[in-house]
């Protein structure tokens, strides 16, 4: 079974070029590749806001450039400070952590302590009660002297 294949590049109105392929032999459709074609050869596509702009020449002059330049530069200012807002906030959050942390720790450390002081007790006491009490089978037997004689 022998598989041979064509490729027919072509190029559409909107500048794209469509290779077309066909397979022989072969019951797989195939899909067109679509590859962009620009006047280098390769290379990035354009962003479409700056399609348009090449060709365009701006006065610096003008009072329309000058406003867009003061919004921008209002523009970078709000963001640089709502930056150093997220970052101020983000580090008091830190903060609080380490604090709420170290509190934690310490009462890590004195419940540790209560709970070996309780188990140091348990275990005394433990150890007294078994000593006071006598295994069943080996109970002895007292006489009363009241009940002897009977």
């Amino acid at each position: 079974m022998s598989k041979t294949s064509q490729q027919n590049p072509s190029t559409d109105a909107s500048g794209v070029s469509v290779i077309h392929t066909q397979a022989h032999s072969s019951g797989l459709q195939q899909v067109p590749q679509l590859v962009p074609v620009s006047p280098g050869g390769g290379g990035k596509a354009v962003p479409p806001s700056k399609q348009g702009k090449k060709s365009s020449f701006v006065d610096r002059n003008s009072d329309e450039y000058r406003q867009r330049r003061e919004r921008n530069n209002m523009a970078v200012k709000k963001s640089r400070l709502k930056s150093k807002q997220k970052a101020q906030d983000t580090l008091q959050r830190v903060n609080q952590l380490k604090e709420e942390n170290e509190r934690l720790e310490a009462k890590i450390k004195l419940l540790t302590k209560e709970l070996s002081v309780l188990k140091d007790l348990f275990l005394e006491h433990a150890h007294n009660f078994a000593d006071n009490v006598q295994p069943v089978g080996t109970e002895t037997t007292t006489t009363n002297p009241e009940n002897s004689g009977q």
